[in-house]
């Protein structure tokens, strides 16, 4: 298993070193100067020219690349111009609403994904069934920034059961916290929720076909042990794959729910960096989401060995 996890892991450097040449190269060449944005339309040319070379982006675009591409295996994503701080630590800072927000709206989505996905399996072909199907189709239709202003308009405006934007971190009390998060993880959750379910649906049906499904209620074996025992169990693969997927879509995601309910998260970050052409900031918040999204797909691929025992078996051979 060791020697797996570190197969694994040594596959995951090239990867990252591809994001980040194509991240780099791709923003430096999009149009944009940070030292004229900064200093701003009064700045006259030899203000802005020294402050390029403060920067270093009066450097060949190989030679800044370089310079960057080396920081990082010292654990230096570069200078943040906008924070007048390290990128590393503007991205921590920034971690926690973010890191809060997917958590909470994977917990939803597979709070509701799941059973929806068992129960239209069950009852296929019925009208709950095809109620379920016209839902998941809505879910997936809708995009979350437009859900996230539907719920803010009828539980932030109507009923004022939420506040319709801000933050509190958890520090300030695990209510505090969630009565800002519940909307904003609501809004994300749901799109992923119609995802799940759609695949929850999808395995149980490829399983309940099976024989030995049929044998356990030949022999009498009552319904909950056959679906959540027997059926859930060898249908759970597929179903952990979307949701490793889906919590590195979270993540992206997040970017705009965010912005919607001014929630100070690595979205927000991302968005004040891009309109400032913070460079550093851009760059190594992309890679630092790049290598997070990874990560969660290898620990869900380690989860297979876990749930089921075939896996396991595979591998050692």
């Amino acid at each position: 298993m060791r020697a797996y996890i570190l197969t694994r892991l040594l596959s995951l450097i090239p990867v990252l070193i591809i994001v980040a040449v194509i991240v780099f190269f791709l923003i430096h060449l999009t149009p944009g100067d940070p030292a004229a944005i900064m200093l701003g339309p009064q700045a006259t040319p030899e203000e802005v020219e020294r402050l390029r070379e403060q920067l270093g982006l009066n450097l060949p675009l190989h030679e800044q690349f370089f310079n960057w591409f080396f920081g990082l295996f010292r654990g230096d994503l570069g200078w943040s111009i906008s924070h007048n701080k390290p990128v590393l630590t503007a991205f921590i800072e920034h971690l926690g609403p973010t890191i809060s927000l997917s958590i909470l709206a994977q917990a939803i989505s597979m709070i509701l994904a799941i059973p929806l996905g068992i129960i239209a399996a069950k009852r296929r072909g019925t009208r709950v069934d095809q109620t379920f199907m016209v839902l998941v189709m809505l879910g997936m239709a809708i995009p979350s920034f437009l859900m996230g202003l539907l719920l803010m308009q009828l539980f932030g405006v109507k009923l004022q059961w939420f506040p319709v934007a801000g933050y509190e971190p958890l520090s300030a009390g695990l209510w505090d916290h969630l009565k800002f998060m519940i909307l904003p993880a609501t809004a994300l959750g749901i799109i992923q929720t119609a995802v799940i379910a759609r695949m929850t649906r999808s395995s149980m049906l490829d399983v309940f076909s099976a024989n030995y499904i049929k044998t356990a209620y030949a022999k009498g074996v009552k319904e909950s042990i056959v679906v959540y025992k027997h059926a859930l169990r060898n249908a759970a693969i597929p179903i952990l794959t979307v949701l490793g997927e889906a919590f590195g879509t979270l993540i992206a995601g997040a970017v705009v729910t965010e912005t919607v309910f001014n929630l100070p998260g690595i979205g927000q970050l991302v968005i004040n960096a891009i309109e400032k052409r913070d460079y550093a900031v851009i760059q190594g918040t992309i890679l630092l989401a790049a290598a997070s999204y990874l990560l969660v797909n290898l620990i869900v691929d380690l989860l297979y060995g876990v749930v089921d025992p075939r896996v396991r078996l595979s591998r050692k051979s």
